[in-house]
This record gives structure tokens, sequence and C-alpha cells, in this order.
């Protein structure tokens, strides 16, 4: 192994199994390094794509066992394309990031936090400070640093262990806790050779369990007694693949389904039982269907206390299924607990359901009149915006066009936080399972273009459309090079207002005496000079045909931004803080 004057491994160095040098040769015979067990062992379990930044020999690694790296331009950005690859394969797959360590370990921090507050399981490689600086202060510790932001973290420390980790790791994302896993690898340990017959990887099996019966039995009786019954779907439906049995349920039993921000999708917003999403904002209907609800049926949702559960009246039952107990009566009564796989679970149900004799076709007819009447009130109190011919163009005029030119089955949809978000969510009716990534419990400015590339990486047939303010573009935005350069064809929707309009109410005095709120900038321009093709929008009448030139561009391969000048929009539907 070679030394860098500081004592450090030479990272900069290729590191190949068969380069012929010495270093990874035994009379001649190639040797294996620690790394290439890892990439052995991520090939097995169905790995294709590595998202990465140098420096670190896992890339080189992951490379000789076929596996493509996609080398971001930072830490943060390459954990969302990790993060967005996870929740679009959802269950058959999970995305990797493998980073430095020090600098790169400290950066990548506020997406990983963002992945752990929605639950997302995904593999991160950080490398370690060598085993002789291991803990020394004031080196970063990332075992310290990331256990509240991990559901398993783990270092490997002797070379023949490589496998034993890697199995738990992988066990954890397959059937602990959902979440992000970490193993890190002391840079000294990464470029160590594995013992004879320690390389062996088999990969884990996915352990799936049902309820107790009798507890689905006394669910199924609560849902056919209650007069206004209602379902709140979760990411855990999406991760399980039980939308589908999800739709099924709610039709066999005639319930109206709302779901989280992190379930949107999780069954078609045009359906007729689909009310909408309950969030920091929430359209009409799913104010009116949460707040007279008598039982609640929260599938795959953690009922954090958080906007939904702040809406739900506080005399409504609730049923509860979740892979995780700890979710259970965390911050209201749970009546009836169930644990398990949700697709498992909800089988389990519907026939309960079906034993108990519930006539769900009748009461579905007159719960899908309710959610139409209500819709078509909504949608007229807010078509002025949706559809205004004003200049600068309203964020809502963005959407409405939008919707009309694209297919919400054929696209994936995701939002930065912020005014975008709050803006997009309650209007934009999505397709079917992970054709909308919704998120932002921990609101990491930044993060939506990371996810798009990653979904796109997962659903490469699909349309994939990031919306982002100008803010949000100052985080990250240089990486839409990425994403042309790796050929992950994108669309970027830049919504420049000059300014962070959801801090009017709140930098009153500070805009005025030294304008803090302004912020500025040619996002089209920047684009185009980082080789990515670009619109800039100032029309009402150029949105459609712009957004038709962008799936015509992106299905040849290229990225395009799409900047739209829009105004200062604050006019948000139905928004909550948790303060009031």
């Amino acid at each position: 192994m070679y030394l860098r004057s500081d004592g450090l491994p030479s990272l900069g160095r290729p590191y190949c199994r068969t380069s012929g040098t010495k270093d990874n040769q035994r009379d001649g015979v190639p040797l294996t390094l620690v790394v290439d067990v890892i990439a052995s062992a991520l090939r097995a379990e169905g790995v294709e794509m590595l998202s990465c930044y140098p420096t670190t020999p896992m890339i080189d690694a992951a490379t000789r066992a076929g596996i493509r790296p996609v080398v971001c331009r930072q830490e943060r950005v390459g954990v969302g394309i990790a993060d967005g690859y996870s929740r679009v394969t959802a269950g058959d797959g999970f995305g990797v990031f493998a980073m430095q360590f020090g600098p790169g370990a400290e950066n990548a921090f506020p997406g990983i936090a963002s992945a752990f507050s929605d639950g997302i399981p995904m593999l991160l490689l950080p490398l370690g400070n060598s085993l002789d600086r291991a803990q020394m202060r004031p080196l970063f510790d990332a075992a310290a640093a990331y256990a509240p932001v991990t559901t398993f973290y783990e270092a490997i420390r002797r070379p023949q262990d490589t496998g034993e980790v890697m199995r738990r790791a992988v066990n954890a994302l397959r059937n602990g806790v959902p979440g992000p896993v970490m193993v890190e690898i002391p840079a000294d340990v990464a470029t160590m050779t594995v013992p004879d017959g320690a390389a062996t990887y088999e990969p884990v099996i996915r352990a799936r369990s049902m309820a107790d019966p009798a507890s689905v039995e006394r669910v199924a009786a609560a849902l056919g007694a209650a007069r206004r019954p209602l379902i709140v779907a979760g990411r855990g439906v999406l991760a399980a693949g039980a939308a589908g049995e999800l739709v099924g349920l709610a039709e066999e039993l005639g319930l109206p389904v709302v779901t989280t921000l992190g379930g949107k999708s999780a069954i078609a917003e045009t359906h007729p039982l689909s009310v909408g999403v309950a969030s920091v904002v929430a359209s009409d209907p799913v104010v009116d269907v949460l707040g007279d609800a008598d039982l609640v049926l929260a599938l795959g949702a953690s009922l954090t206390r958080h906007f939904l559960t702040a809406r739900l009246p506080a005399s409504a039952s609730i049923a509860q299924l979740t892979r995780d107990a700890r979710d259970l009566n965390k911050t209201r009564h749970i009546a009836h607990p169930l644990v398990g796989d949700a697709a498992l679970v909800l089988r389990q149900l519907r026939r309960a359901a079906r034993d108990a004799g519930i006539d769900g076709p009748a009461r579905a007819a007159a719960v899908a009149e309710r959610i139409a009447k209500a819709r078509r009130s909504w949608d007229r109190r807010w078509e002025p915006k949706l559809r205004s011919d004003e200049v600068p163009i309203t964020p809502y005029r963005v959407l409405y066009e939008f919707m009309a030119a694209t297919d919400p089955d054929a696209t994936v949809v995701t939002h930065d936080s912020g005014s975008p978000r709050d803006q997009i969510v309650p209007f934009y009716r999505s397709g079917g399972p992970n054709t909308y990534l919704g998120w932002g419990k921990s609101h990491a400015l930044g993060a939506g273009l990371g996810l798009i590339m990653g979904a796109k990486l997962a659903a490469p047939d699909r349309f994939c459309v990031a919306f982002v303010g100008d803010a949000a573009f100052g985080m990250t935005g240089l990486d839409i090079e990425t994403a042309q350069r790796a050929g992950v064809a994108i669309a970027l929707v830049v919504l420049n207002n000059a300014t962070m309009a959801i801090e009017i109410p709140n930098m009153l005095e500070s805009h005025e005496r030294h304008r803090a709120r302004d912020i500025g900038g040619d996002y089209a321009g920047i684009a185009r000079a980082l080789g990515v093709e670009a619109l800039r929008v100032r029309e009402p009448g150029e949105l459609r045909p712009a957004f038709e030139q962008a799936q015509q561009v992106t299905a040849t391969g290229r990225c395009i931004v799409i900047e739209v000048i829009t105004s200062a929009e604050t006019d948000f539907a139905n928004r909550r803080v948790l303060s009031e």
C-alpha cells in the first residue's frame, strides 16, 4: 500500500485487482481487496448504479464489478440520487452513495438527515479515518455524528469481516426499520487484502410478516360499523409495493383515501376515491374529509405529530398499520394496532372485510360523489389563479399548463421545499405508484435535483421533472451538469421570482432596510453555460409549448432547464403551521 507524506493511504492511486502491481498480487495471483468484496456484494444484491463523489477507491471497485458510477459535484446531490432511486424502486432495490472521509462525510449530512426523516432505505459507504487516527479529536467521527440519522451503522475493522458486515447492513435495509444504513470503510482497511475464503457473499432474503388475525378482524368490524371511515395512506404503502392492495380495499369498502406527503401517488389522484394530500397545505376536500372522519385507518403512516395529525378530529378512533411498532401510540391513542408488511396485511384486511359482509359498493358511490362535489367547488375557487394571464406568471398557472401538457402516469414529479412544494402539492394530480416523490419533513432546500436524478435512473422511460425555486437552484443547481454528463435526462423547472417569497411575513425589517429577501440570476443562462439546453419563459402562452419541448428533449437523452419568471405568490391552500 502506498502512503502519502502524512501517513494516510494514497487514495488518488488507481486500485485495481488486475493492474499487475505487486500490491494487488501474491505470487502472480490477483488478490481481493476489501472494496472489491463490498462491490461484489452490491452486485450480488442487484445494485447497478453507485452515486459517488471522489476520492474513494469504491468508485473503481464498483466499476470492476460492473456497477456504473455516477459522479456528482457535491455530496448532498449524491445522497439525493441514492434517495430518489430508492423511492422509485420501492423495495425491489436500493440506492448507494460512496464518499471520502472527513469533508465528504461531513457534507453529506443534510441529505442523509432528510432521508432519515422520510424513512428511505439506502446504503451509505463513507471512507473513515485510518484505524490509527479513528476517534481522535478533533477529527470528524462519522459513527458519532450519524448515529441519530441512520438505522444501522457499522465500521469494517478487519478485512475478513467485510462480508459479514455487508450482510448485516443489507439485512437492515431489507428487513429493518426503514431508513439510511451506513457502513464505514476506514481508509487503510479499504485497500487491505481479504484472506482466501473470506470473500464469499450470498444475497439477503427479504422477510415479510402478516398481522395478528384477530386484530385484523377487529379492524374490519370497526370499518363496517363506522359512519365516516377514512384511509390515510403513507409512504409505507409505496415502500411495500402495496398500492394495488390499497386501491382494492378502498374500492371494496367504499373508503375515501387521503395520503401523507410521502404517500402521494399511493393511489392515482384521478381515482374517484382519492381526496388528496394532507400536509402543511391541503385542498378543501382534504380538510373537509379529515375533519368529518369518525374512524381513521392509517396505512404505512408513522402519524408523527405533524400537519396531518393536527387536522384529525380529536374524537376520531384510529387504526394504524406499521412495520415499526414504535410508531404505535406515539402521538395519538391507537384503538386498533396492526404490525406487519403493508401488502400482506391489506390482503388479510380485504378478506376479513368480505367475511364481515361490508356493503362497500353502495358506500363507494356516495363517497365518490361527495369528493367530486367538493373538488368541483375547490377547482372553481382556484380557477382564477390556475388560469391567470398575469405577468409575471403566477406559479399556479405554471402548474396548470404542466398538467395539460403531460401524462401523470408517464411522468415522475418532485418539488423542492418552500413555495414550490406548497403550491404544487394540493393541485398536481399524480398518477400511479411512485409517479410523485413527496418529501419535506426536514425541509432540506435543494434536495429536489438529486431526487429526480435518482428517479430517472430508476425509471428511465418516464418524463422526470423537478420544480425548484431560485433559492433551491442556488443550493445545488450546478449538478444539472452532472445529469447532462451522466446522460440522466431530466427536466428542471426553475420558478424565478427573484426573492424568497415564503419569507415575506418573516423578514420585514431586514428586507426593508437591507433587501435581505432578494436573490436573483439568469438560471437559463447558467444552464446553457454548463452545456444544458434551456428556455426562459416570461409569458403564460409560452408555458405549454415549453413543457412539450422538454418532453421531446429528454426523450433524446438530454437535459433541459425551463426558467419561468414568476410572481412572488404568497397565497397557499389552507396552509397551517404547527405553532397554531
